[in-house]
């Protein structure tokens, strides 16, 4: 049986040096013995899984509401898409997977009802109380609300999961504030993971699930140079005569197209950068997993798109 040490051990020959590390943890708050047979994060993961918050999730939806159909994503859906890629990431970099993972799943679990219209809502009602932003009340549900343990409250995550959760960026997010994790220090390399994997999911699901409802079109989407450059590629390849296979393998072959560039482009910061450690991630003054130039603003014309034809529909 593979025991926890020998778990740490493997970690240590195998993963990168600037890969966050299941011994260098910073724990727990509230102490508990250490699992045989399980990492931390691997800790973390299962009780995310486990946990009602990560139910919810089933319910809660970005932009098609639930009852509209069983074809559109739900948080829930669009969660375990971005664990997918962020493991496929994590892994091809090296860095810790079951890190990237636990933070994947957690990502989300702050949100509202009713998409990001829910959250506007919530904050204009808590304007006195304090306000809301859901990374922060991300970390409340981690922390304190989840009820299922008799030591203590919450679901007692490692410090680097919920610093993650905290320091979550979307082109949807405000700065969280907060004492506990030092905002001026960057994420670790498995948080920026999932942030770009979070960008790419929704890219890729929100093209599909529109075009599944009929708000866009394949050929509205011909002006948009990402998606027309993408299915340029599909039709070199393949010749295809059902135009539901011809959507799918777009909306495949965009999303490897981004994880590619993603992965590409991250390497070479981090030998350029001269990153050989935690630290060199925590200090350095921006981010490193991007996306290069040419496909950030092919990105930013592709978001565009979706907002002024999707989410404003």
């Amino acid at each position: 049986m593979l025991t926890r040490q020998e778990i740490n051990d493997r970690e240590e020959r195998e993963l990168a040096p600037y890969a966050m590390k299941s011994k260098d943890s910073k724990g727990r708050k509230h102490p508990e013995e250490e699992h045989h047979y399980r990492s931390i994060y691997q800790r973390d993961r299962d009780r995310i899984i486990h946990s009602t918050a990560f139910r919810r999730l089933e319910y809660k939806t970005q932009v098609f509401v639930n009852h509209e159909g069983d074809y559109y994503r739900t948080r829930l859906t669009h969660t375990i898409e971005v664990s997918q890629i962020a493991r496929s990431i994590a892994r091809a970099l090296n860095l810790n997977e079951d890190l990237a993972e636990a933070i994947a799943l957690a990502h989300d679990l702050g949100h509202t009802p009713f998409g990001h219209s829910g959250e506007d809502a919530l904050k204009k009602l808590m304007e006195g109380h304090g306000g809301f932003e859901h990374n922060l009340h991300g970390l409340r549900v981690v922390d304190i609300l989840e009820q299922k343990y008799p030591d203590f409250p919450g679901l007692n995550l490692s410090w680097e999961v919920k610093e993650s959760i905290v320091k979550h960026i979307s082109p949807y997010d405000h700065t969280s504030t907060t004492t506990e994790y030092n905002i001026d220090e960057r994420p670790l390399l498995e948080a920026q993971i999932v942030d770009k994997a979070d960008s790419i999911a929704y890219d890729n699901h929100d093209l599909d699930d529109s075009l599944k409802a009929g708000i866009i079109t394949d050929e509205d989407l011909q002006s948009v140079d990402l998606w027309r450059e993408t299915q340029k590629k599909v039709k070199q390849k393949y010749v295809i005569n059902n135009h539901d296979i011809l959507i799918a393998q777009t909306v495949r072959t965009l999303i490897n197209t981004e994880v590619t560039d993603l992965l590409e482009n991250t390497l070479s910061r981090l030998r350029c950068e001269g990153i050989k450690t935690v630290k060199d991630v925590r200090k350095h003054p921006g981010l490193i997993v991007s996306f290069s130039p040419a496909l950030s603003e092919q990105k930013r014309k592709l978001q565009e798109f979706l907002f002024k034809n999707v989410y404003q529909h």
